[in-house]
């Protein structure tokens, strides 16, 4: 799927020479001529990378980066024939990536455009990857935050490492034996029936009937799998 940038410059001929520039390089093109319109542009068009000139009329290139970072976090490359630093580290401060001091080369331009996109969709690669959800519930291993619908769900650390295990391989059966090798490290009694207590304290949790569970199913005879999709 190709990249969208918003190109926003209140000079048409550097936004014309711009989005011909890189539309050739096979990304899709938007542009606004002031940070009014490029706001209304970018919750329409939800670009994947700004270029943003700085000194513009009606709301100028800092305003605009002000407003825009309520939002998105898309990365924000600013255009600037300013060269006082003051200017650049405001800029940088209120949530700009990199800058670029016009007049610029084409092929510096791309390449600092390729080099964030590629850094944000690491990024979003990341975070992705660090959130699994199974229906209504969701645990992030990065904040270890888990909730259930919008409602956060506290945890002991036994019940977030088990319950990360098996959402992470959704179908596939755990053994007691496995699952408390999993709690390594956490305080237990080393007995397999010390899982079924962390289940049946997690299902009170995240279960809304935890006698009928959506989410952690009892597979009689061989211990414990997360359900594909919830019951």
């Amino acid at each position: 799927m190709r990249a969208t940038i918003l190109i926003i410059d209140d000079h048409q001929s550097v936004r014309t020479l711009v989005a011909e520039y890189l539309a050739e390089q096979d990304y899709h093109i938007l542009t606004a001529a002031d940070g009014e319109e490029g706001l209304v542009v970018a919750r329409q068009g939800k670009p994947d990378l700004v270029l943003l000139d700085i000194m513009m009329p009606k709301l100028d290139g800092l305003g605009f980066l002000q407003a825009f970072r309520r939002d998105y976090t898309a990365p924000v490359i600013m255009l600037t024939a300013r060269v006082e630093e003051t200017d650049k580290v405001v800029g940088l401060e209120l949530g700009a990536d990199d800058y670029l001091t016009k007049p610029f080369s084409m092929k510096e331009l791309l390449a600092r455009v390729r080099a964030h996109l590629r850094r944000a969709s690491l990024v979003q690669q990341t975070l992705v990857a660090e959130l699994l959800r199974v229906g209504d519930l969701s645990l992030n291993r990065g904040t270890r935050e888990v909730l259930v619908g919008n409602q956060p769900v506290s945890l002991t650390p036994s019940e977030f490492s088990l319950l990360e295990a098996m959402m992470a391989a959704p179908g596939r059966v755990f053994s007691r034996e496995h699952l408390l090798e999993l709690l390594q490290g956490n305080t237990y009694e080393g007995v397999e029936r010390t899982i079924d207590v962390h289940i049946r304290n997690l299902r009170r949790k995240i279960e809304a009937d935890p006698t009928h569970p959506c989410y952690i199913e009892t597979v009689f005879g061989a211990g414990y799998r997360c359900r594909h999709r919830p019951a």
